[in-house]
Order: structure tokens, then C-alpha cells, then sequence
């Protein structure tokens, strides 16, 4: 194995013909295997469609297609409980027991409840749940409304299909709750038409419901010991008295009014009757007190996730209530609804439990009587056999973070209240961010919109809400923070200037504290907090805007200004007749009012009047000074008057202010034009806000993303043709010609199996000298334990015993390696010989 034998040039040419007729013998037997195989057809149209519901049982787990031993146990002993309850009450329906899932498997009711805790927030609480299941299903009605259905799914088949019965609701519903820790029970009985077909159509939309403040309490004001007493009242007691009579009769007259137009205006909105009436068939959700601190019985209807007290009109009776854990069966009088029903499931004279057992218990005693109760009959319990609920059948519920996100079935739901119509979208699905509109209506036909209010998310321009009086065509927006120039809210008609506009803004996020801005015609005002100038309020009156010449080019005129009044709070750091409490700017009478805050022990505050000059906008010249320019008042007469040279300098100081204000004002309104553009253009180009761990609707992350994975894709694979090519270190060596020639490809072939040869030698003397070196140091060992034997501890003895031990182990293990590597070289020389030969570069030459 030393030397690569070498083929002389005959043997070559008869190698080379003996390849030839073996290839053209291969290509004729894969041409006729083709041909053979071509022959072959299959005719589609004689197989058989499958069945949708075949299709779903294969894809559903055996547990929905089969019943363990504990399920037919209780499924038989649901089957007796029924023939019993027929037996005694032939009247009463038969009840919802034991019906058909979707593989058409009997199933008993509360195995089909399945608690699975998921990670969503809202779902903690029994208002995210409700909202979540009325809005993500769309309802089936049952099919006839008088009977329970027969065939009840597994909610994590309704989450897939996004609908389903009413019992379908309940369940799911009541598995959500049960997860979050509430006590919750599916109830099935009878409702009211409107509750079993979700007409809303006489209710008022709960986004229109204002909650009314109570009454506030009467507060006993307690009397000072030193507080001035109230003047005597001296009106007479007589005519006070007649008119709290006269009120009365008026207040009476216009109550029985509107009483009699409210029952006139009920009477026009009162549904025909309905002739199912107590007969149809409903199941909703009933969440009992103790738990999660809730403090008395609801009913939850899951067909619109509101929720009603247990003696609601709208439920007119119940059959049967049922949990995982245990079946009841209501044995009340139910003609007068559910108002004198009582929900405490451990009496047996109202409630008749199917299971025997601690969960058939009286449910409204409290810890310490239970306790009490339970240690009397601990023998009792110890005799009586308790048999438990199977464990649910049904697969563990889970919701993609896309299903939370579109709610709705396609995203979009519609509902119609009285005189008014909500619609919800799913975030991302109308390109405006849109996702929620509500339309008020003036008829009860809803054809006259009145006002429309619009809910948006994600918005780049972060507009919030929007509301639209179609009367006067006044449009009012809302904005959340971190907007351009801190807009709050903008109510307008239109966006043009000179218009009517109301503008609030948020104060802290502004550098001049500006809180409000409101245009009306030719007036604009604008109110201020938190300054250190102390100035709360300024309202300016402006002239008409001088119209522009034709053929003249348009430059951005300012409206001239006639008035500016500014007003400031009280600075306690200076003395109140030098505080400025109002300043008014007469621009078009050339006029400056002062008038400065009152103290406390006055009733009138003091007051400047100045008289610009004639050349006051001349910079070059000094401003010329009268006593005529200058009226003053003082309160206190005891007070010196004012110099002329102080009047002086305060009336050009307040002339530099004049001009200090007319550049804010023109920067106000400069910057209503800058809001105003802005919005148009936010308008025609809207934008939605995507965050960017959103990898799902955030194309540009997701274009990078996709990019970086592209190029590591590409440079792995250039690694790995880099890594994969045999040939490449001995194409170097010659140079890495373009063509290969048949002397060339005889070297390749000779190096790359050389090399191999040298490897194999290489691996198994290291092999070898790994297992000379274990043997030495293993007959080291042994000769030092033959020396040591006589003064070595059991530790020692313990310790050569695990040394000898391992290495004799390791040894093993080199020489099956070395035995192995023995057998596997010469196969896998063969192997490159073959591959050489297979090679598209040397087999022309091989």
C-alpha cells in the first residue's frame, strides 16, 4: 500500500471501452424503466372526493374520536340519570346531556369544558373574556330555536372556524373563566327573542351611555368661630312659598309630559309578539361569588359579552347548569323567569346534582362551617364511593397573537343599536389606522346621520379621535402626545385659513406654555399656563386683510392689528400698584391702557393711559414726550405722583413690548398656517405607526432581515462548495488551470488518492501510539501498586482500582477504533477512486 500502481496505455483503452458499453447498457435500461412507468395511469375521476368531516377526524387527536373507560362511565351514568329525570318529569324537556362532537363521538357536556390559561392579559378578567368571545365568534342559531343542538364542538374547533352556537359561545366562554379562577357555570334554559339572536336594535349603544353622577351628599358646612354672619333675609316667606308651589306645578306638568310622549314613543318601538316566546332554546354563562372577590351572582350573556343580574326579565328559565366538575339540574318553579330562582347548588331540593361527592356540597357555606360540617362526616365519606369527572377531551385552547389582533371574523363586525350604528375594524386593516366608527342617526330607521365619531390606532400623525357633526359640518379632533407644536385637540370646518378654529394644546410640552388657541372671525384668543412672565391670557382683534391687485405677485399678507389685550396673574414679589394685571394695545388709535392688580384692602386697582407719538415707528429719531401723553391714576392718595421721566421710560418700554407682541402674534399665526398645511398633507399621505419588533407588517426590518439572511445563505454555501471540493488544494498545486488534460487528470487522481493513503496511515498510528501510551502508563501503575501494596489505604486501593478500571476502558475503546479503521480504509479508498472517477472535471479523462 505503499505505492499507487500504475495502468499502462492497454489497459487504460480496454477500461475506457468497458466503461462505454456499461453506460450505454445503463442509459437502455432507464429509457425502458421510463417507458414502463409512462405506461402507467391513474384515472382521477374514479376516486372518491373525501368528506370534509373525514378530513377533520384525521387531523383531530384520538381523544375526539374515542372515549376512554371513565367517559362511557359517565356517559352511562348519564344515560340513567336521563331515563330517571324522563321517567319522574315527562313534561320538561329532555336534558343537554351527552351530545355528538365533531368526529360524531358522544361526549358528556362538562368534558367538553377545557380551562387553558393563555398569555394574554385581557383574558384575566371576566370583562376581556367576555368582550373577546363576543366579538371573535359569529353566531349559528340553532336550527329549530325550541331545542338544544345536537352536536357540540370542541372550542378549539370553534377558535379555528370562528363560529358557532350558542352553547358553543358559553363553553368557551366558561372555560376562559374557569382558567382565570372564576367560578363559572354554562346554564342552558330559555331567553328572550333579542337575547337569542343578539338584536340590539333597542338598546342604546354603550359608547352613547353617559354615566350620570350621583347625588352629591350634603355636606354640613361647620361654622367658623370668627366667620361673618349672612345678612338677614327679609323676602317674604309667603311668596317663597307660592313659588316652590308654582315650580312644583311646573316641573309636574312638563314630567307628565315627557312621560307621555316616552310611553307614546314606546308604544311605536314596541316588537310584535313573539310566538316562541319562553320556548327558545339559550345558553349563557353564570359566575357565582367567593371567587376572584366577586361579590354576588351575574349572568354573562356571551352572544354580546354584557353582563346582567341573575333576576334579569331577559332569562326566562333554566333547565340544567354545569362546570367540569359537575351537572345540576334545576328543580324551581321557573314561570315567573329566574327573579325567586336561588343559585346555591348544594341544595338538593332545588338542584339535583348527577355526581355524588364534596362538589355536590352546599356552595354558600362559608370555610369554617364547611369545615365543621366535614369533620362530622368523615365516616360517612369514607364509605360513600366519589366518583370524579374524567379530565377533558379536548385539546389544550390556543390563539394566535393575529387572531387577538383581528377579533372580528375577517375583521370587521357591524352592530345596530337604537338610532345609531357601531362598527369595529382590526388594527392594521383599513390603511387610515380606523377601528372604530360610531353613527348616530336622528330616526330609528337610521337614515339621517347626525354625528359620526371615528377611533384610530397607530396613526403617524397620531390622531385619536375624530368626531364629525354632519348639522353645521364641524369636524372635532383628538391627538395624543408627541405630536408637532404639542396639538391637543383642533375643532374645525374647514382647513383654510381666516376660518373658525378652536385649538387646545398640551401646555407642558410647549416652551410658551400655550394651553389654547381660538379663532372666531376677525378675533382670535389665546390662553397660556405656567409662564414666568405670569401671562394667562392675550385676545387680539384684527383688521380686515388688504386684498391683492391682479397680475400682482402673492406674497403672504398679515392681517393688520386693531386691539391686543394681555392679562397676567398677581407676582407677589413686587408691590400689587407695580404688578401689570392688564395691558391693552389700541394699535389703530395709537393708545396704551395699563392697569395694574388691586390690593387686598382696595376695591379699585390703579391705572396708566398713554398716547404714542406721531413718529413712534422712526427709529432714527427719540420718542418726544408730554405730560398730555400720559394720564395716571393712584389709589393711594397719600402717594407721590410719577415724574415725567418715568412715564417716559415706561411708555417706551411698553412700545417695545407693543412690538415684541405684534412678532408673536405674527408667529401664531405663521404657525396656524404651518398646522394647517400639516394636516392637509398628513391627510392625502396618511402613514400607520409599526412597531419594530412587529417582523409580520414592518417591511422595511422585514426586507433587512430577509437581505442579511439571503447573503449568509449565499456565503454558506460558497463555505461549504469551498469546504466540499476535494480537488482544490491539488488544483493549486498546479496552477488552477481553466481546462484539464489527460495528464493533469491522472495527477489529480494519483495525488488525491496518495494524500488519502498518507491520511489513513497518519490516523492509524495515532490510533496507535494513543494505545502504546495507555498500556505504559497502565503497566507504570501496576508496578507502582506491586511496590506499594503493603503500605496502601483502602482510599488508595479504591482509587488504583478506578485508574485501572478507566484505563482499561479507554484501551478497549482505542483498539475496536483501531480494528475498525482497519476495515473502513480500504473502503473508503474505493469510495474516492469512485468518486474521482465520477467527477465531472476528470471523468472525460478517467
Amino acid at each position: 500500500m505503499e505505492a499507487v500502481p500504475e495502468h499502462d496505455g492497454d489497459k487504460e483503452e480496454a477500461t475506457l471501452e468497458q466503461d462505454d458499453v456499461a453506460q450505454t447498457n445503463f442509459a437502455q435500461e432507464l429509457e425502458e424503466l421510463d417507458q414502463a412507468l409512462s405506461a402507467v395511469q391513474i384515472n382521477n375521476s374514479s376516486l372518491p372526493m373525501p368528506d370534509q368531516r373525514e378530513e377533520d377526524e384525521k387531523l383531530c387527536p384520538p381523544s375526539y374520536k374515542s372515549n376512554s373507560q371513565k367517559e362511557k362511565l359517565v356517559i352511562a351514568l348519564a344515560e340513567n340519570f336521563r331515563r330517571q329525570y324522563t321517567h319522574l318529569y315527562p313534561d320538561r324537556k329532555p336534558l343537554f346531556l351527552s351530545p355528538l362532537n365533531e368526529c360524531g363521538v358522544e361526549k358528556f357536556v362538562s368534558t367538553t369544558l377545557r380551562p387553558t390559561v393563555l398569555p394574554y392579559p385581557e383574558l384575566f378578567n371576566w370583562e376581556g373574556s367576555a368582550s373577546f368571545v363576543s366579538e371573535f365568534l359569529s353566531l349559528e342559531e340553532l336550527d329549530p330555536p325550541t331545542d338544544p343542538p345536537r352536536h357540540l364542538y370542541a372550542p378549539t374547533r370553534v377558535l379555528q372556524t370562528q363560529k358557532g352556537s350558542c352553547f358553543d359561545f358559553s363553553t368557551l366562554l366558561c372555560s376562559l373563566l374557569l382558567a382565570a379562577g372564576y367560578n363559572a357555570y354554562c346554564v342552558s334554559g330559555y331567553a328572550t327573542k333579542d337575547v337569542c339572536l343578539i338584536n340590539v336594535s333597542r338598546e342604546e349603544c354603550p359608547l352613547l351611555i353617559t354615566h350620570e353622577k350621583g347625588e352629591k351628599e350634603e355636606q354640613a358646612s361647620t361654622a367658623l368661630k370668627y366667620s361673618v354672619k349672612p345678612p338677614r333675609d327679609l323676602s317674604s316667606a309667603f311668596e317663597r312659598r307660592q313659588e316652590e308651589v308654582r315650580q312644583k306645578e311646573v316641573q309636574a306638568a312638563r314630567l307628565k309630559k315627557q312621560q307621555e310622549a316616552d310611553m307614546l314613543q314606546e308604544e311605536l318601538e314596541r316588537p310584535p309578539p313573539d310566538p316562541l316566546f319562553g320556548l327558545r332554546v339559550h345558553c349563557w354563562v353564570l359566575v357565582k361569588s367567593g371567587a376572584r372577590e366577586v361579590p354576588e351572582d351575574f349572568f354573562i350573556e356571551p352572544l354580546s359579552g354584557k353582563t346582567f343580574p341573575t333576576t334579569d326579565q331577559n332569562f326566562l328559565g333554566v333547565e340544567s347548569v354545569w362546570n367540569n366538575r359537575n351537572y345540576w339540574v334545576n328543580m324551581q318553579d321557573c314561570r315567573r323567569g329566574c327573579a325567586n330562582m336561588a343559585f346555591d347548588l348544594g341544595d338538593p331540593i332545588k338542584w339535583e346534582y348527577l355526581l355524588c361527592g364534596d362538589i355536590s356540597q352546599s356552595l354558600l357555606l362559608i370555610p369554617a362551617m364547611k369545615k365543621q360540617e366535614f369533620e362530622d362526616d368523615d365516616e360517612e365519606k369514607e364509605e360513600s364511593k366519589v366518583f370524579e369527572m374524567p379530565p377533558s377531551w379536548v385539546s389544550e385552547l390556543r390563539i394566535s397573537q393575529q387572531d387577538m389582533e383581528m377579533r372580528c371574523p375577517g375583521g370587521v363586525k357591524v352592530l345596530l343599536y337604537r338610532k345609531a350604528k357601531l362598527e369595529k375594524f382590526a388594527p392594521y386593516l383599513l390603511k387610515d389606522g380606523l377601528v372604530t366608527r360610531l353613527t348616530t342617526y336622528h330616526d330609528l330607521d337610521c337614515t339621517q346621520a347626525c354625528i359620526v365619531k371615528e377611533w384610530y390606532q397607530n396613526r403617524s400623525d397620531h390622531l385619536e379621535e375624530r368626531e364629525l357633526q354632519k348639522a353645521g359640518n364641524l369636524t372635532l379632533e383628538h391627538f395624543t402626545r408627541g405630536r408637532s407644536f404639542a396639538l391637543k385637540s383642533h375643532r374645525y370646518v374647514t382647513l383654510t385659513r381666516d376660518s373658525d378654529r378652536d385649538m387646545e394644546f398640551y401646555s407642558q410640552a410647549r416652551a410658551d406654555g400655550l394651553a389654547r388657541r381660538v379663532e372666531v372671525g376677525l378675533q382670535m384668543t389665546e390662553t397660556f399656563e405656567d409662564r414666568p412672565d405670569f401671562l394667562y391670557y392675550r385676545h387680539i382683534v384684527f383688521g380686515k386683510r388688504a386684498r391683492v391687485q391682479m397680475f400682482q405677485p402673492v406674497v403672504q399678507v398679515h392681517r393688520p392689528l386693531v386691539k391686543v389685550v394681555e392679562r397676567f396673574h398677581r407676582d407677589t414679589t413686587k408691590p400689587a400698584s407695580e404688578d401689570v394685571a392688564e395691558r391693552v394695545f389700541l394699535v389703530s388709535e395709537e393708545r396704551i391702557q395699563v392697569t395694574y392688580h388691586r390690593d387686598d384692602d382696595r376695591i379699585i386697582p390703579a391705572w396708566r393711559n398713554f398716547i404714542k407719538p406721531q413718529n413712534s415707528g422712526d427709529a432714527q429719531n427719540t420718542v418726544p414726550f408730554t405730560p398730555d401723553m400720559a394720564s395716571t391714576f393712584q389709589v393711594d392718595p397719600f402717594q407721590k405722583p410719577s415724574k415725567n421721566l418715568f412715564l417716559y421710560e415706561t411708555l417706551v418700554g411698553l412700545m417695545k413690548e407693543e412690538e415684541k407682541v405684534a412678532q408673536r402674534i405674527k408667529d401664531s399665526e405663521k404657525e396656524v398656517r404651518a398646522i394647517l398645511d400639516l394636516r392637509r398633507h398628513e391627510e392625502d399621505n396618511i402613514e400607520l405607526r409599526i412597531s419594530i419588533y412587529n417582523t409580520a407588517r414592518n417591511d422595511k426590518a422585514r426586507k433587512h432581515r430577509e437581505e442579511l439572511e439571503r447573503m449568509a445563505e449565499e456565503a454558506r454555501l460558497r463555505q461549504e462548495e469551498k469546504e466540499l471540493d476535494f480537488l482544490a488544494p491539488f488544483l493549486a498545486q498546479l496552477g488552477d488551470p481553466s481546462q484539464l488534460t489527460r495528464r493533469m487528470a491522472l495527477q489529480l487522481r494519483s495525488d488525491s488518492l496518495a494524500d488519502l493513503k498518507q491520511r489513513l496511515i497518519d490516523k492509524a498510528n495515532h490510533i496507535q501510539a494513543r494505545f502504546e501510551k495507555e498500556t505504559q502508563e497502565l503497566q507504570q501503575k501496576q508496578q507502582w501498586y506491586q511496590k506499594n501494596q503493603l503500605t496502601m489505604t483502602k482510599e488508595d486501593e479504591d482509587q488504583y482500582l478506578a485508574y485501572c478500571s478507566d484505563t482499561m476502558f479507554r484501551i478497549h475503546v482505542l483498539k475496536l477504533r483501531l480494528s475498525r479503521h482497519k476495515d473502513r480504509a480500504p473502503q473508503q479508498y474505493l469510495a474516492l477512486d469512485e468518486k474521482l472517477r465520477r467527477d465531472p472535471r476528470l471523468a472525460p479523462f478517467l
